[in-house]
């Protein structure tokens, strides 16, 4: 498969890299505001066509996907342009930031016979695929806390009075939109759906939520979610059973993964060695589903992708966090 870049950050650079591993797609063209900007990446990465109008790009019929990893408030108008233009898409998260864009993109592949998928690597590792085929094991799931604290290289910039697109609302930026929702999206995808969701964020100087917590209800349990772009962590994350924990190193990736048997008293490590470049797996999901025509995991990641949308909409409009257009 043929695909084109909107987009050319460091994440970018790790998907390219992940296609050459797998050798499963290839780079076709690149577009970038800028042509300086679009051809040094393209020749960098052997892309034979560079672009600095995405009409012209996505007019281009050898492409057959695109990968969008471009500002998080472009993300919903990027890939309705280039389902409209007949392309699949894989779009870095978060897709979109209200659960009625989710629809409208939804229904626009479905008449248009094409596959949206959003970038959630951590879904996808082997590690997590342990974790998730075993959470039965911990028995009845009583509470679990999950942390993306990580400080963000751009927050610097943020103190010395500039505003990074990650720290600005204009760009749908923010410590839950950029960070929460991988522990968000983990949850909802071993647990299901909440009832009810909170929100308590820690506002920066203009609004963005620099870090926060969130509060998941599940009736019998809640799932404890700290996210943060202006701090550093060094806890795990855990869910707590009555018949045992299970403890990760980290959300994205898993590298460290330990069950621990309430009645034996034993822990055990079960984590497994994975690929450096972990989007490898989330990529070779992507590929088979548009190959195979795979619907049915299609729905269940676009649902998972919905009740994101939804929850995180809900969180922050309730602490008064809005984005363009709202």
């Amino acid at each position: 498969m043929k695909f084109s870049i909107i987009g050319t950050s460091w994440i970018t650079e790790l998907f390219i890299k992940a296609t050459e591993q797998t050798g499963l797609a290839t780079l076709h063209s690149v577009y970038s505001r800028t042509e300086n900007a679009a051809k040094e990446f393209a020749q960098k990465h052997g892309a034979m066509h560079w672009f600095t109008e995405m009409a012209d790009m996505l007019a281009d019929n050898e492409t057959n996907f695109v990968y969008v990893a471009s500002p998080n408030s472009f993300h919903f108008e990027h890939t309705m342009k280039c389902l409209e233009n007949g392309k699949h898409v894989f779009c870095e998260k978060p897709l979109v930031f209200t659960e009625e864009q989710w629809e409208k993109v939804k229904h626009t592949a479905e008449e248009l016979g094409l596959y949206v998928f959003e970038g959630y690597r951590h879904l996808f590792s082997p590690n997590y695929y342990t974790l998730k085929s075993g959470l039965e094991k911990a028995g009845k799931i009583r509470s679990a806390m999950f942390q993306y604290i990580q400080y963000s290289s751009k927050y610097d910039r943020f103190k010395n009075g500039e505003e990074p697109n990650v720290f600005a609302k204009e760009f749908a930026g923010g410590a839950l939109m950029d960070l929460g929702v991988y522990p968000l999206s983990m949850a909802i995808d071993l647990f299901g759906e909440p009832q009810e969701i909170h929100y308590f964020p820690v506002h920066l100087s203009n609004g963005i939520d620099g870090s926060g917590t969130l509060i998941l209800e599940y009736g019998e349990f809640n799932v404890t979610i700290l996210c943060s772009k202006i701090a550093q962590a060094t806890i795990p994350s855990e869910i707590q059973g009555e018949d045992g924990a299970w403890t990760m190193d980290h959300i994205a990736p898993i590298e460290k993964l330990t069950f621990y048997d309430r009645k034996t008293k034993h822990a055990n490590e079960l984590a497994g060695e994975q690929e450096e470049v972990d989007m490898v797996y989330e990529l070779k999901a992507f590929v088979y589903m548009i190959q195979q025509k795979d619907k049915a995991a299609y729905e269940s990641w676009m649902e998972r992708s919905r009740q994101v949308a939804k929850w995180t909409e809900i969180a922050r409009k309730k602490q008064g966090i809005l984005f363009p257009g709202e």
